[in-house]
């Protein structure tokens, strides 16, 4: 039996499900248990003809141009679980079995292609076809997680956004299928999702189906009847009734509000799996008003809180949610790889380690600091909320430091 991959969630929600004229999508990323994950800003930057990318495992040619991202990532790799670019594109990922064994070769890992996709494509169908395109030169395969001791490999499924639509991308080594979304709520999570409405495939998938003998070509082709291991392909989502009941009202808190429940099983918190991070994206259809990307940077979103990025020039960095870097002698780029694991935690991430045993030991204080943390939080949603119902064009300087001021704040609460 194959591993299971871990359980994440992510959503989209759009009008008329969701708030005036606003997208909303949201990820929790469930990883290995002790993983950091970090909060990584990128400029746009161009690069010179031939020049080359090193992503987790293997190089690949640059772009001339690549935009403005920025991610929540393991801090051991290169891509990302999770993230937003300049454009208004978002990219979440997830871990999939099917039929097919997944890669040990060291290729593409899914979470470099999110990354790639929000690097190249300046809307949610250049981001999928630029993963496609990726696939389709290099693969996908290599280790999932930070383990010497053995290869976790998995296919992967995309849930790729802007303020338009949305595209459900998923794959099966270079195959796939996609479906276009522009109403309603989706939800993905690790199980294959598609059937029989496919938008665009790989131009070679039925034939391909057909020669493994999976497909007979009589009936409707079904992606995920083809693709998924016996019985695997049920309906998988808990979290898409509560965002469905919100009734139109969809909302960053309502986002944030399903994400932190694990009663629902969205928010995961296993013997071996972690919500190791959180986001929530509220991206207006009117492109005269920003999008607002709220990250946690930290475990467990029930005992997290959410802070608000906007993309602006000079947009401050904020070195208090970034890992360690460890250049070349970090083992995840030495052959043999992970060979020992590196203290990778950065300071947000230790302080709520702090928080975290005081709320197991010392309830009331426990309980105390994080109602003042919730209303933190709130503050900013207000704030944020405020800031998408103005007339006025935005001032890049009044945004330029809000993502470290909010990490900042929420450091002073802890000491």
């Amino acid at each position: 039996r194959m591993a299971a991959a871990p359980p994440s969630y992510c959503f989209v929600a759009f009008p008329p499900c969701s708030k005036d004229g606003l997208v909303v999508f949201g990820k929790n990323s469930a990883r290995p248990r002790d993983e950091v994950q970090e909060v990584v800003y990128f400029a746009a930057a161009t690069h010179d003809p031939g020049s080359k990318v090193e992503c987790t495992y293997i190089e690949i040619e640059q772009v001339p141009k690549t935009h403005a991202v920025v991610l929540s990532r393991p801090s051991w790799l290169w891509g990302a679980e999770m993230g937003a670019n300049e454009h208004g594109v978002c990219v979440a990922n997830e871990a999939v079995v099917t039929r097919e064994p997944a890669s040990e070769s060291e290729a593409l890992l899914g979470m470099d292609l999110v990354r790639l996709g929000l690097e190249r494509g300046a809307t949610a169908k250049e981001a999928l076809d630029v993963i496609v395109a990726l696939l389709e030169e290099h693969g996908q395969g290599g280790n999932y997680y930070e383990d010497g001791s053995s290869c976790h490999t998995f296919q992967s499924a995309f849930l790729i956004v802007d303020r338009n639509e949305a595209w459900i991308l998923e794959t099966s080594g270079k195959y796939w299928a996609a479906e276009k979304i522009t109403e309603g709520v989706k939800c993905i999570c690790n199980q294959l999702s598609l059937t029989t409405k496919i938008d665009a495939e790989h131009p070679e998938l039925r034939n391909y189906v057909r020669s493994q003998g999976w497909w007979n070509g009589d009936t409707d082709f079904n992606f995920s009847e083809v693709f998924s291991l016996a019985d695997d392909h049920l309906a998988c989502c808990s979290g898409r009734e509560s965002l469905e009941k919100q009734g139109g009202d969809v909302s960053a808190q309502a986002m944030i509000d399903v994400l932190r429940d694990k009663d629902s099983g969205v928010c995961v918190d296993s013997e071996s799996f972690l919500t190791t991070a959180s986001i929530v994206s509220v991206l207006p259809q009117d492109p005269s008003f920003p999008c607002v990307h709220y990250f946690t940077g930290t475990p467990d979103p029930s005992r997290s809180i959410f802070k608000p990025f906007i993309f602006v020039d000079d947009v401050k960095l904020v070195p208090k949610v970034q890992s360690p870097s460890f250049g070349n002698d970090d083992p995840a780029k030495k052959i043999p790889r992970f060979q020992e694991k590196p203290d990778r935690r950065h300071e947000l991430y230790k302080a709520h380690e702090w928080a975290r045993s005081l709320l197991e030991n010392d309830q009331d204080k426990g309980q105390k600091l994080m109602r003042i943390m919730l209303d933190l939080e709130k503050q900013g949603l207000e704030a944020m909320e405020d800031l998408l119902t103005r007339t006025e064009v935005l001032d890049p300087a009044e945004v330029m430091d809000l993502f470290f001021d909010c990490v900042d704040t929420e450091l002073k609460f802890f000491k």
